[in-house]
């Protein structure tokens, strides 16, 4: 990375539990590719004020990531399809004051599903209702799949998640059991007060067929442990940070790494 200097271009993520997965792989890439560029994380006290910073010191790109995904709509200028298509945000690009809002959250859930040739025949649960969910369940449906169930407790808002994509809801895990169980809420996330809770209960975990967490830190969280120790396939959070911030990377600088690039600062992240 070269020394700060006044004429680096800044990206930066939101977070209310910053980690340093988006850090590391940024700026590992700014190096490899000799961009004059630096990447920083930052936990906000005040979503308003940190976006208007965003626009007011020309701060190119800023990651988006939980508990902002929809907070944020209101205060950019403009959503691509990619985001207003799912109300959720986790992507804002800065174009001379101008902010455009993205949602890569989505293409790698939907790359993972096709990567790990998941029969869309698997029944699916999805544990969560915000942005996370959002991207998740859109992605489901667009792959085709049929049988899915959200699992939230609030009800309003799982209701209108599930019915949005002609799904069903339920308030809580006491149903059936499922192929494909994915935990999208912060249940497992280092740092929470559930950190060392399993976000699925062990009946459902030793029934699924395969088990997908979306929660990057820990690289390895409870459910992935729990999944790993009974034999199943996993899809982990790790592997969703990596395709979302390499379609961040591409927005941001307009370059797209090769996919040895990629893979280095993907390795460089993960070794912390």
């Amino acid at each position: 990375m070269p020394i700060l200097n006044k004429d680096m271009t800044l990206c930066i993520s939101l977070s209310a539990r910053p980690s340093n997965n988006g850090t590391r792989f940024h700026n590992h890439l700014y190096g490899q590719l000799d961009l004059n560029w630096i990447y920083k994380a930052f936990a906000p006290t005040n979503l308003e004020q940190a976006i208007a910073g965003v626009r007011g010191l020309g701060i190119r790109g800023c990651a988006i990531s939980m508990p902002y995904k929809e907070d944020v709509i209101a205060l950019v200028d403009e959503m691509d399809p990619s985001a207003k298509a799912i109300d959720s945000v986790n992507t804002i690009v800065n174009t001379d004051g101008h902010l455009k809002a993205y949602n890569t959250d989505y293409t790698a859930i939907e790359q993972l599903l096709a990567s790990n040739n998941v029969p869309t025949g698997y029944s699916v649960l999805v544990q969560g209702a915000g942005g996370m969910a959002k991207a998740t369940v859109a992605a489901l449906r667009d792959a085709g799949f049929k049988n899915v169930t959200v699992i939230a407790r609030n009800e309003a808002a799982g209701r209108a998640l599930a019915d949005q994509y002609g799904f069903q809801w339920r308030a809580a895990l006491d149903g059936g059991p499922a192929d494909l169980i994915i935990n999208v809420t912060p249940i497992g996330m280092a740092g929470g007060a559930e950190a060392d809770s399993l976000s699925f209960p062990a009946g459902a975990i030793d029934a699924a067929r395969l088990v997908f967490d979306v929660v990057a830190l820990p690289a390895e969280t409870p459910l992935i442990r729990a999944a790993r120790a009974g034999g199943k396939p996993v899809i982990t959070g790790a592997e969703v940070a990596t395709i979302q911030a390499l379609e961040q990377f591409v927005l941001y600088t307009g370059v797209r790494p090769t996919a040895d690039q990629v893979r280095a600062a993907e390795e460089f992240m993960r070794a912390q």
